[in-house]
């Protein structure tokens, strides 16, 4: 080999190398910049489509003042909805989901997380899970006891649904029921996915490990997952299905991405599974 050929490709594989490290270096320094995306503009529940939602705070064991929506069950009895949204947007983006459940007497809870919708603070794991357990805790005095409690995450708000309905049922005060849209085992799992060039299971900080959890849930699950997502594959989801205690049941939506799931059908059979666990769902 030529001895200036050596030296050339040495000096190439030290630059990739180089290269290399400054972008897993990079990746990791800006992670919650590529998973977190809030619309951080305050919302209006008449605006949003939700004119017989109000406003609530809520306070986080951090002391942070959150805003989220609420609005009792419209018919007497019902279960009352906790909705755990996804990573982009603010509840104000959630009127289509909401008025499923309005129009169908439930109550509704829209939570909002830290740095999202106008409130204080920075997103992050241990964050949004602060969230989650104030707004556990602040069911009691929205006069919503926890055996009428639906939790719902969608996407990245899967993670923290398992989380609070793991420790709902490890408290002894289970929810009646856990519904998942578009979920995953984990986010480091669905990052690696994206970037298979990357170590993303040693560089991830926040994990959302619903895979370690969901077997603690003891309420009735469901999961909804289209199998073109492209966010979330499919597979995750089915992986954190079949992790699942008994009661579960599974809708996957052959032509549905990660977004469109209630155009293909969710919204009904969200309802229907409600209806047929949760005492005072039935009709």
């Amino acid at each position: 080999m030529n001895e200036g050929f050596g030296k050339t490709m040495i000096n190439v594989f030290v630059a990739a190398g180089v290269f290399y490290v400054a972008v897993v270096v990079l990746m990791y320094a800006m992670q919650r910049n590529l998973m977190y995306f809030p619309d951080s503009r305050k919302p209006f529940p008449a605006a949003s489509g939700m004119p017989d939602m109000r406003e609530v705070s809520i306070t986080t064991e951090d002391g942070l003042i959150l805003l989220a929506w609420a609005a009792p069950p419209g018919t007497q009895g019902m279960p009352t909805v906790v909705l755990f949204h996804g990573n982009a947007g603010n509840i104000g983006h959630r009127g289509f989901k909401a008025r499923l459940f309005l129009d169908a007497g439930f109550g509704l809870v829209l939570a909002e997380y830290r740095g999202y919708g106008g409130n204080p603070g920075e997103p992050s794991e241990e964050g949004f899970y602060a969230d989650g357990r104030a707004v556990m805790a602040a069911l009691p005095s929205l006069g919503v006891p926890s055996n009428q409690v639906v939790l719902y995450g969608e996407s990245l708000g899967t993670g923290v649904a398992v989380k609070m309905a793991a420790e709902a049922a490890q408290a002894g005060t289970p929810v009646a029921a856990l519904v998942l849209e578009a979920p995953f085992t984990s986010t480091a799992d669905t990052g690696a996915v994206h970037y298979p060039f990357l170590p993303v299971h040693l560089l991830m900080k926040d994990r959302y490990a619903s895979i370690e959890r969901i077997a603690d849930v003891s309420a009735p699950v469901f999961v909804v997952h289209g199998e073109q997502d492209r966010t979330v594959p499919q597979k995750l989801g089915r992986q954190l299905f079949e992790a699942a205690q008994e009661p579960k049941e599974a809708l996957w939506l052959a032509t549905a991405g990660h977004n469109d799931v209630f155009e293909h059908g969710a919204g009904p059979a969200v309802i229907d599974f409600l209806r047929r666990y949760v005492s005072g769902a039935a009709k």
